[in-house]
């Protein structure tokens, strides 16, 4: 019998891509189970999920903190209608289980389930968990998080640390990244899908402090569409040895030849650098709800395995300064690699998959004693 499962999240790729490592996950340990998403149109999710070959309900939804007057009036019109959106989908659908991953379309799609009597698995990605998932967490059958310190946001009996979901490439031993021709250092600036125009803005500044290591040094940068074109010309002009792309498709790989990487601090960033063992530099997107980012990227700093720069202290200067501090000092540079090695959680995803595994087989328990057959328990709610 096919187990159907609907993933619930996107509007970024840090929420996105582990729903998608799950969803493979899933399919891998079990042949008969097939993954849909629901997401909005206007997340990333449009973009890449279809080429991922995975089904996209859209529905609509928008976020509620930090909106003002008739912004937050206008998210809250929406919710109702992605809640019906998401009742008809689940309804048609019959899942035997959804996942949420945070973003916009998880709270309607996990409100709908909780009412349709569809078991529910919420994963927290963050240090500390947003209202919704809060709230959410409360009617979840499980949940997983990525942080021992997040357990206290949600019920004992319900919470289990797994670490953040990161796609099977990002797992590999890093015995078997390439290694860089010898004396070049990979420098690696990402700003989120999205790209994060302050961190363009103090690379570019940045680029003349950089030149006395020409020949020595090649960076590659995720710039974001809105910036690329000005970001490409600088490093042109700079004369460096330059990769600059709107979005990187190939982010793992870009990763495993990294020597630092510059970065947000998202939960999916920081799970794929660990898991990379890579040395950070870590700038929190300084209006990331209950500045999640910050007390993300602290964690690392303070396991000696990246450097916090607040983005109101960010500068080409003090830019410059951490990069040429890491080219020149590759001894510290070794004991902070070790360090984000041990932090990373390589088997997040199958501990997540685990726990989705045994919510599934239970389900298929209770409609095996009840007599149910698959989805009627969503329609006998009516």
């Amino acid at each position: 019998m096919q187990k159907r499962v609907v993933i619930a999240g996107g509007g970024t790729g840090g929420h996105l891509y582990p729903g998608i490592a799950l969803a493979k996950a899933l399919m891998r340990q079990d042949m008969d189970i097939k993954v849909s998403f629901v997401g909005t149109q206007k997340g990333i999710e449009a973009r890449v999920l279809p080429r991922e070959g995975f089904e996209l309900k859209t529905i609509l939804s928008a976020g509620l903190l930090g909106k003002k007057r008739l912004s937050r009036w206008i998210s809250w019109v929406k919710l109702p209608i992605g809640i019906a959106q998401s009742m008809r989908f689940l309804i048609n659908k019959r899942p035997s289980l959804v996942v949420g991953v945070g973003g916009y379309a998880s709270g309607p799609l996990v409100l709908s389930a909780w009412l349709l009597r569809v078991p529910i698995l919420i994963h927290e990605q963050n240090s500390f968990p947003g209202l919704t998932n809060k709230w959410l967490g409360r009617i979840a059958d499980k949940v997983a998080v990525s942080f021992k310190e997040t357990s206290k946001f949600f019920p004992r009996d319900k919470v289990e640390v797994t670490g953040n979901m990161i796609r099977e490439e990002f797992c590999q031993p890093r015995e078997e990244f390439p290694k860089a021709p010898q004396g070049l250092f990979h420098l690696l600036v990402l700003g989120g899908s999205q790209g994060a125009h302050s961190i363009n803005v103090s690379m570019m500044e940045a680029l003349q402090s950089l030149t006395s290591k020409k020949g020595n040094i090649h960076i590659t940068h995720q710039t974001g569409e809105s910036d690329h074109q000005m970001v490409q010309r600088e490093y042109e002009n700079s004369g460096l040895s330059h990769d600059v792309r709107p979005f990187i498709d190939d982010v793992a790989e870009q990763y495993r030849k990294a020597s630092l990487v510059i970065c947000r601090a998202g939960a999916t960033t920081l799970a794929e650098v660990t898991a990379c063992g890579k040395v950070s530099v870590l700038i929190p997107y300084p209006h990331a709800a209950h500045n999640h980012q910050e007390k993300n990227a602290r964690l690392l700093d303070a396991a000696n395995a990246g450097e916090l720069v607040l983005d109101k202290e960010l500068s080409g200067e003090r830019i410059a300064q951490s990069i040429l501090r890491a080219m020149e000092d590759p001894q510290r540079m070794q004991e902070m690699e070790d360090n984000s090695y041990k932090l990373g959680k390589r088997d997040a995803t199958e501990k997540v998959g685990a726990i989705c595994m045994d919510l599934l087989k239970d389900a298929n328990q209770k409609s095996g004693r009840t007599g149910k057959t698959e989805g009627n328990y969503v329609l006998s709610c009516f």
